[in-house]
C-alpha cells in the first residue's frame, strides 16, 4: 500500500482545502511574490547537494512499500504515475495530476514545513488551473509556493519552488516575471533541465527568439526523448519551418507512451495540419488525441475549428459547446462567436462576446493578463482605439511576440493609423510563422496605403496557407483580392532578363583632308568629299571580340590609304 491516501482518481477537480487551509489567499499575481535576488551567496556544489538532497526526499514520500500480497513489484498508483511524468517533463493525466494534488494536501497538512512537497503541491496547481482554465488556483498555487520557499530558501537549494514561481508568472502571462526567476535558477542550477521550459516559454512570450532558441537547444541536451522533441518541434514551428516541425511532431508522437504524452504529441500534428490548411488531417489528429486521452480537451476547440473549415458547421456548433464547457478559455468564445457572426446569428454572437468579457474580467481578478486576447476581440468588435492603448501596454512591458506585433498592427490599422500599423504588420510577418491571419492583416493594411503589389501577395499568401483560417477574414481576404484584380501584364512570372546593351556605335573618324580643312586659317568651307571614302566600321557583336577589335582597327589609324 501507499504510504499516504490518495484522492479518489475519478474525481473530476482536485479536492477543496479545508477551511483552515492557510495555502488559500486573494489573488495577487505573480509580481506580487518579492523578486529573487540579484546574486547568490551560496556555492553552486552548496546548491546542487540542496537539489538532490530535496528530491530523495520527495521521492522517499512517494515510494510504495511491499504490502506482502504478492512477490510481483506494485504497480504503480495515480499519484506516482503523476510524479514520474512530470520527473520526465511529460503532462500528467488529469486523474492522474488530482490524485497527486489530494496526497499533498494531505500530506503537508501534518508536514507543513516540507518544502519540496509544497513546491509539487504549488507547481501542480499551476498545471491544474492551466489545463482546467480554473484560475481561482493560482492563488492557491501562489501561496503554496511561498510558504516553501519559507520552509527552505531558494538559495538553500529549493530551486524547484523558484521554477514553480516562473510558471506560475508565464501562465500569468507575466514574462518578465518568469524570466527573472528562471534565469536565477539557472545561475545557481544550469545543468537542472527542469528551468529550461519555464525559460522557453518566458522568451518566447517576450519575442526573443535568439534566447528562445538557445533554451531548447540546451532542454534537448540535457532531457532527451519526448520532452525534447515537442519544445524543438514547437521551435521549429514558430520559425515556419514546417516540414521540420512536421517531422519532429511526428517523432514525438511515436516515441510517446503515458497517455497524457501521446495525446498532447496527436493535438500538436492536428494544430500543424490545420496551419497547413488540411482541416481532414486535422480532425483525425483531434479525434485521435481525445480517444488517446479524454482529458485532453483542448483538441475539442482544435476539433472544431476545422470543422468549420470543411462546413460541418452544426459538429463544429457543439464541439465549440463541448470545449467552453470543459475548458471555458475566452479565445473558445470568441471562435465561436465569431462562427455565429458569420453565419448572420448575431445574438448567439453578443452572448459569446459577453462571456469573453465575463472571463477576462474573472482572470484579471486572478492575476491573469488577458490584454492581447481582449484586444484582438476589441480590434475586430469593439473599440479599436482601447484596443491599441493595451496592446501599447504590452509592448512597453517588453512583450514583443509575433503575436502581440500582429495584433498591435492590426489595432492601429482599424483605429485609422495604417501607415504606423505597417511596420509591426511587418514584423510580426518577418518573424518567419507561417500564420495565415498574420499575412491578412499584412496585406489588408497595405491595401489601405495603396501599396497594391505586396498587398496582393500576402493576401495570396494567406488564402494560399490556410484557405479558411477565419470564418469571418477568410472571405474578405478573398473579396479583396477579387477587388486588386490580376497583376499587371509583365509581372514577375513573365519576366525575363533583360538582354545586354549592344554597344554604341562610334563616330566615323574624320579624313585627314577634312582636318586640315578645319585647321586651315580663314577657310570656312569643306573640301569636296574623296572619291573612294573609306566606310564606317560597323558596331561589333558582343559575342565576338576578335571581330570587335578588327572593325575597330581603321578608326585608331586614321583614313584608310590607297596601296
Amino acid at each position: 500500500m501507499d504510504v499516504m491516501p490518495q484522492q479518489d482518481p475519478e474525481s473530476g477537480r482536485p479536492p477543496e482545502p479545508s477551511p483552515q487551509d492557510p495555502y488559500v489567499m486573494p489573488a495577487e499575481g505573480a509580481t506580487a511574490v518579492p523578486p529573487p535576488p540579484p546574486t547568490l551567496r551560496t556555492t553552486l556544489r552548496r546548491a546542487a547537494f540542496g537539489a538532490v538532497a530535496a528530491g530523495v526526499l520527495l521521492a522517499g514520500a512517494l515510494v510504495a512499500v511491499d504490502d506482502g500480497e504478492g512477490d510481483g513489484p506494485k504497480e504503480p498508483g495515480p499519484v506516482e504515475r503523476a510524479e514520474a511524468a512530470t520527473t520526465a517533463g511529460s503532462p500528467a493525466s488529469l486523474s492522474d495530476l488530482t490524485a497527486l494534488i489530494g496526497d499533498r494536501q494531505k500530506w503537508v497538512e501534518s508536514h507543513p514545513r516540507d518544502a519540496p512537497s509544497l513546491a509539487t503541491l504549488g507547481t501542480a496547481y499551476v498545471e491544474w488551473a492551466r489545463r482546467s482554465a480554473d484560475t481561482a488556483y493560482y492563488a492557491r498555487a501562489e501561496e503554496t509556493l511561498k510558504r516553501s520557499l519559507e520552509a527552505r530558501a531558494g538559495e538553500r537549494g529549493n530551486g524547484e519552488a523558484w521554477v514553480g514561481l516562473a510558471a506560475l508568472a508565464n501562465a500569468r502571462h507575466d514574462f518578465l516575471a518568469a524570466k527573472r526567476w528562471g534565469e536565477t535558477v539557472k545561475r545557481q542550477q544550469p545543468k537542472a533541465w527542469s528551468v529550461y521550459p519555464v525559460l522557453i516559454d518566458a522568451y518566447t512570450g517576450l519575442g526573443d527568439q535568439k534566447a528562445a532558441t538557445a533554451a531548447t537547444e540546451k532542454f534537448g541536451e540535457l532531457r532527451k526523448g519526448v520532452p525534447a522533441l515537442a519544445r524543438t518541434a514547437e521551435l521549429y514551428r514558430g520559425q515556419g519551418w514546417r516540414e521540420d516541425a512536421l517531422a519532429t511532431a511526428r517523432e514525438a508522437a511515436d516515441r510517446a507512451t503515458q497517455p497524457a504524452e501521446k495525446a498532447e504529441a496527436l493535438h500538436r500534428l492536428g494544430e500543424l495540419a490545420w496551419e497547413r490548411g488540411e482541416p481532414e488531417e486535422a480532425v483525425a489528429q483531434f479525434d485521435a488525441a481525445l480517444r488517446t486521452d479524454a482529458g485532453q480537451h483542448a483538441s475539442l476547440a482544435g476539433r472544431a475549428r476545422a470543422l468549420v473549415a470543411l462546413e460541418r458547421t452544426d459538429e463544429a456548433l457543439a464541439a465549440y459547446q463541448s470545449a467552453l464547457e470543459k475548458l471555458p478559455r475566452p479565445e473558445y468564445a470568441l471562435e465561436l462567436g465569431e462562427l455565429y457572426e458569420s453565419l448572420g446569428l448575431d445574438g448567439d454572437a453578443r452572448t459569446q462576446y459577453t462571456a469573453l468579457r465575463e472571463m477576462v474580467a474573472g482572470a484579471k481578478r486572478a492575476g491573469v493578463d488577458e490584454s492581447l486576447l481582449l484586444a484582438r476581440f476589441e480590434a475586430d468588435h469593439g473599440d479599436p482605439d482601447e484596443a491599441v492603448e493595451l496592446l501599447r501596454g504590452q509592448w512597453r512591458e517588453q512583450h514583443r511576440s509575433a503575436a502581440v506585433a500582429d495584433a498591435l498592427g492590426w489595432a492601429l490599422h482599424r483605429a485609422g493609423k495604417s501607415q504606423e500599423g505597417l511596420e509591426y504588420a511587418e514584423r510580426a510577418v518577418g518573424t518567419g510563422v507561417r500564420n495565415a491571419s498574420y499575412a491578412y492583416h499584412l496585406g489588408m493594411i497595405q491595401r489601405e496605403l495603396e501599396d497594391y503589389g505586396p498587398a496582393r501577395r500576402n493576401l495570396e499568401q494567406a488564402v494560399r496557407t490556410n484557405p479558411a483560417f477565419s470564418p469571418l477574414a477568410a472571405p474578405l481576404a478573398r473579396q479583396a483580392l477579387e477587388a486588386l484584380g490580376e497583376p499587371p501584364p509583365g509581372g514577375p512570372g513573365d519576366m525575363q532578363p533583360p538582354p545586354p546593351p549592344a554597344p554604341e556605335p562610334k563616330p566615323e573618324p574624320k579624313r585627314e583632308a577634312e582636318r586640315e580643312t578645319e585647321s586651315g586659317a580663314g577657310r570656312k568651307t569643306k573640301p569636296e568629299a574623296p572619291a573612294a571614302p573609306s566606310k564606317s566600321p560597323a558596331p561589333a557583336p558582343a559575342a565576338s571580340k576578335e571581330a570587335a577589335a578588327g572593325s575597330a582597327a581603321p578608326a585608331e589609324g586614321g583614313a584608310s590609304k590607297s596601296p
